[in-house]
C-alpha cells in the first residue's frame, strides 16, 4: 500500500509557499537615531502624494534640483483620507489640528527613496488628534528623489512632481 503522505507534503508545501508570496514583506526596523526618546507612538498614517524640486540656479553655480517641498495626503490603517502633509513640513488633521517639524535625524536606507526622518514637532494649530504630538517619522519611504530629468538652462525655473509613498509616525512624549 502507498504512503499518502509522498503526495500530500510536496502538495503542502507547494500551497504554503504560494500563499506566502502574497504576505507583505517585513517592515523594516526602524534605526535608532530615529526613535525619539521618552516619547510612545499614538498614530500612525500612510502618505500618498508628490516631492516638489525646482530647477534653480544658486549663487551663479550650475543649475541643480533644489528641493521645494512635499505635498501628500494622509490616509488611516482602513484607507480613509485622515489629514495632509505640506511644505515647512507640517501635518494636519481634519479637526484643525497642526504641526510643524524640524528635523534632527535623518538616515538613507535606499538609494531610490527619499531618506527616513526623525522631526521635533511644535503644535501650530488648534485642539485635536495631533495637538500633543512632539516627534514624527517618516519611514518606509518609497520614490519622491530628485528628478530624472536633467537641470539645465532649458529646464530653468520649471518644477517637477515626483511622486512618493511614506508612513508618518506620530509620537506623544511620556508623561511621569
Amino acid at each position: 500500500m502507498m504512503d499518502p503522505t509522498r503526495f500530500l507534503a510536496p502538495l503542502f508545501a507547494a500551497i504554503v509557499g504560494g500563499c506566502a508570496a502574497l504576505l507583505p514583506p517585513a517592515a523594516e526596523p526602524v534605526p535608532g537615531p530615529l526613535v525619539p526618546a521618552g516619547a510612545t507612538p499614538r498614530l500612525q498614517l500612510a502618505a500618498r502624494g508628490v516631492q516638489i524640486y525646482e530647477c534653480r540656479r544658486i549663487d551663479g553655480t550650475q543649475p541643480a534640483w533644489l528641493f521645494v517641498g512635499p505635498e501628500a495626503r494622509l490616509f488611516d490603517e482602513r484607507g480613509e483620507p485622515a489629514g495632509s502633509h505640506g511644505a515647512g513640513p507640517y501635518w494636519q488633521a481634519p479637526d484643525g489640528s497642526r504641526i510643524i517639524g524640524t528635523v534632527v535625524a535623518k538616515v538613507v536606507p535606499r538609494d531610490d527613496a527619499i531618506p527616513w526622518l526623525l522631526l521635533h514637532t511644535r503644535t501650530a494649530g488648534g485642539e485635536g488628534r495631533l495637538a500633543r504630538v512632539t516627534s514624527v517619522q517618516r519611514i518606509h519611504t518609497r520614490g519622491g528623489t530628485t528628478p530624472a530629468r536633467i537641470c539645465d538652462e532649458s529646464v530653468l525655473g520649471r518644477t517637477e512632481r515626483v511622486p512618493y509613498t511614506a508612513d508618518y509616525v506620530f509620537f506623544e512624549e511620556n508623561r511621569t
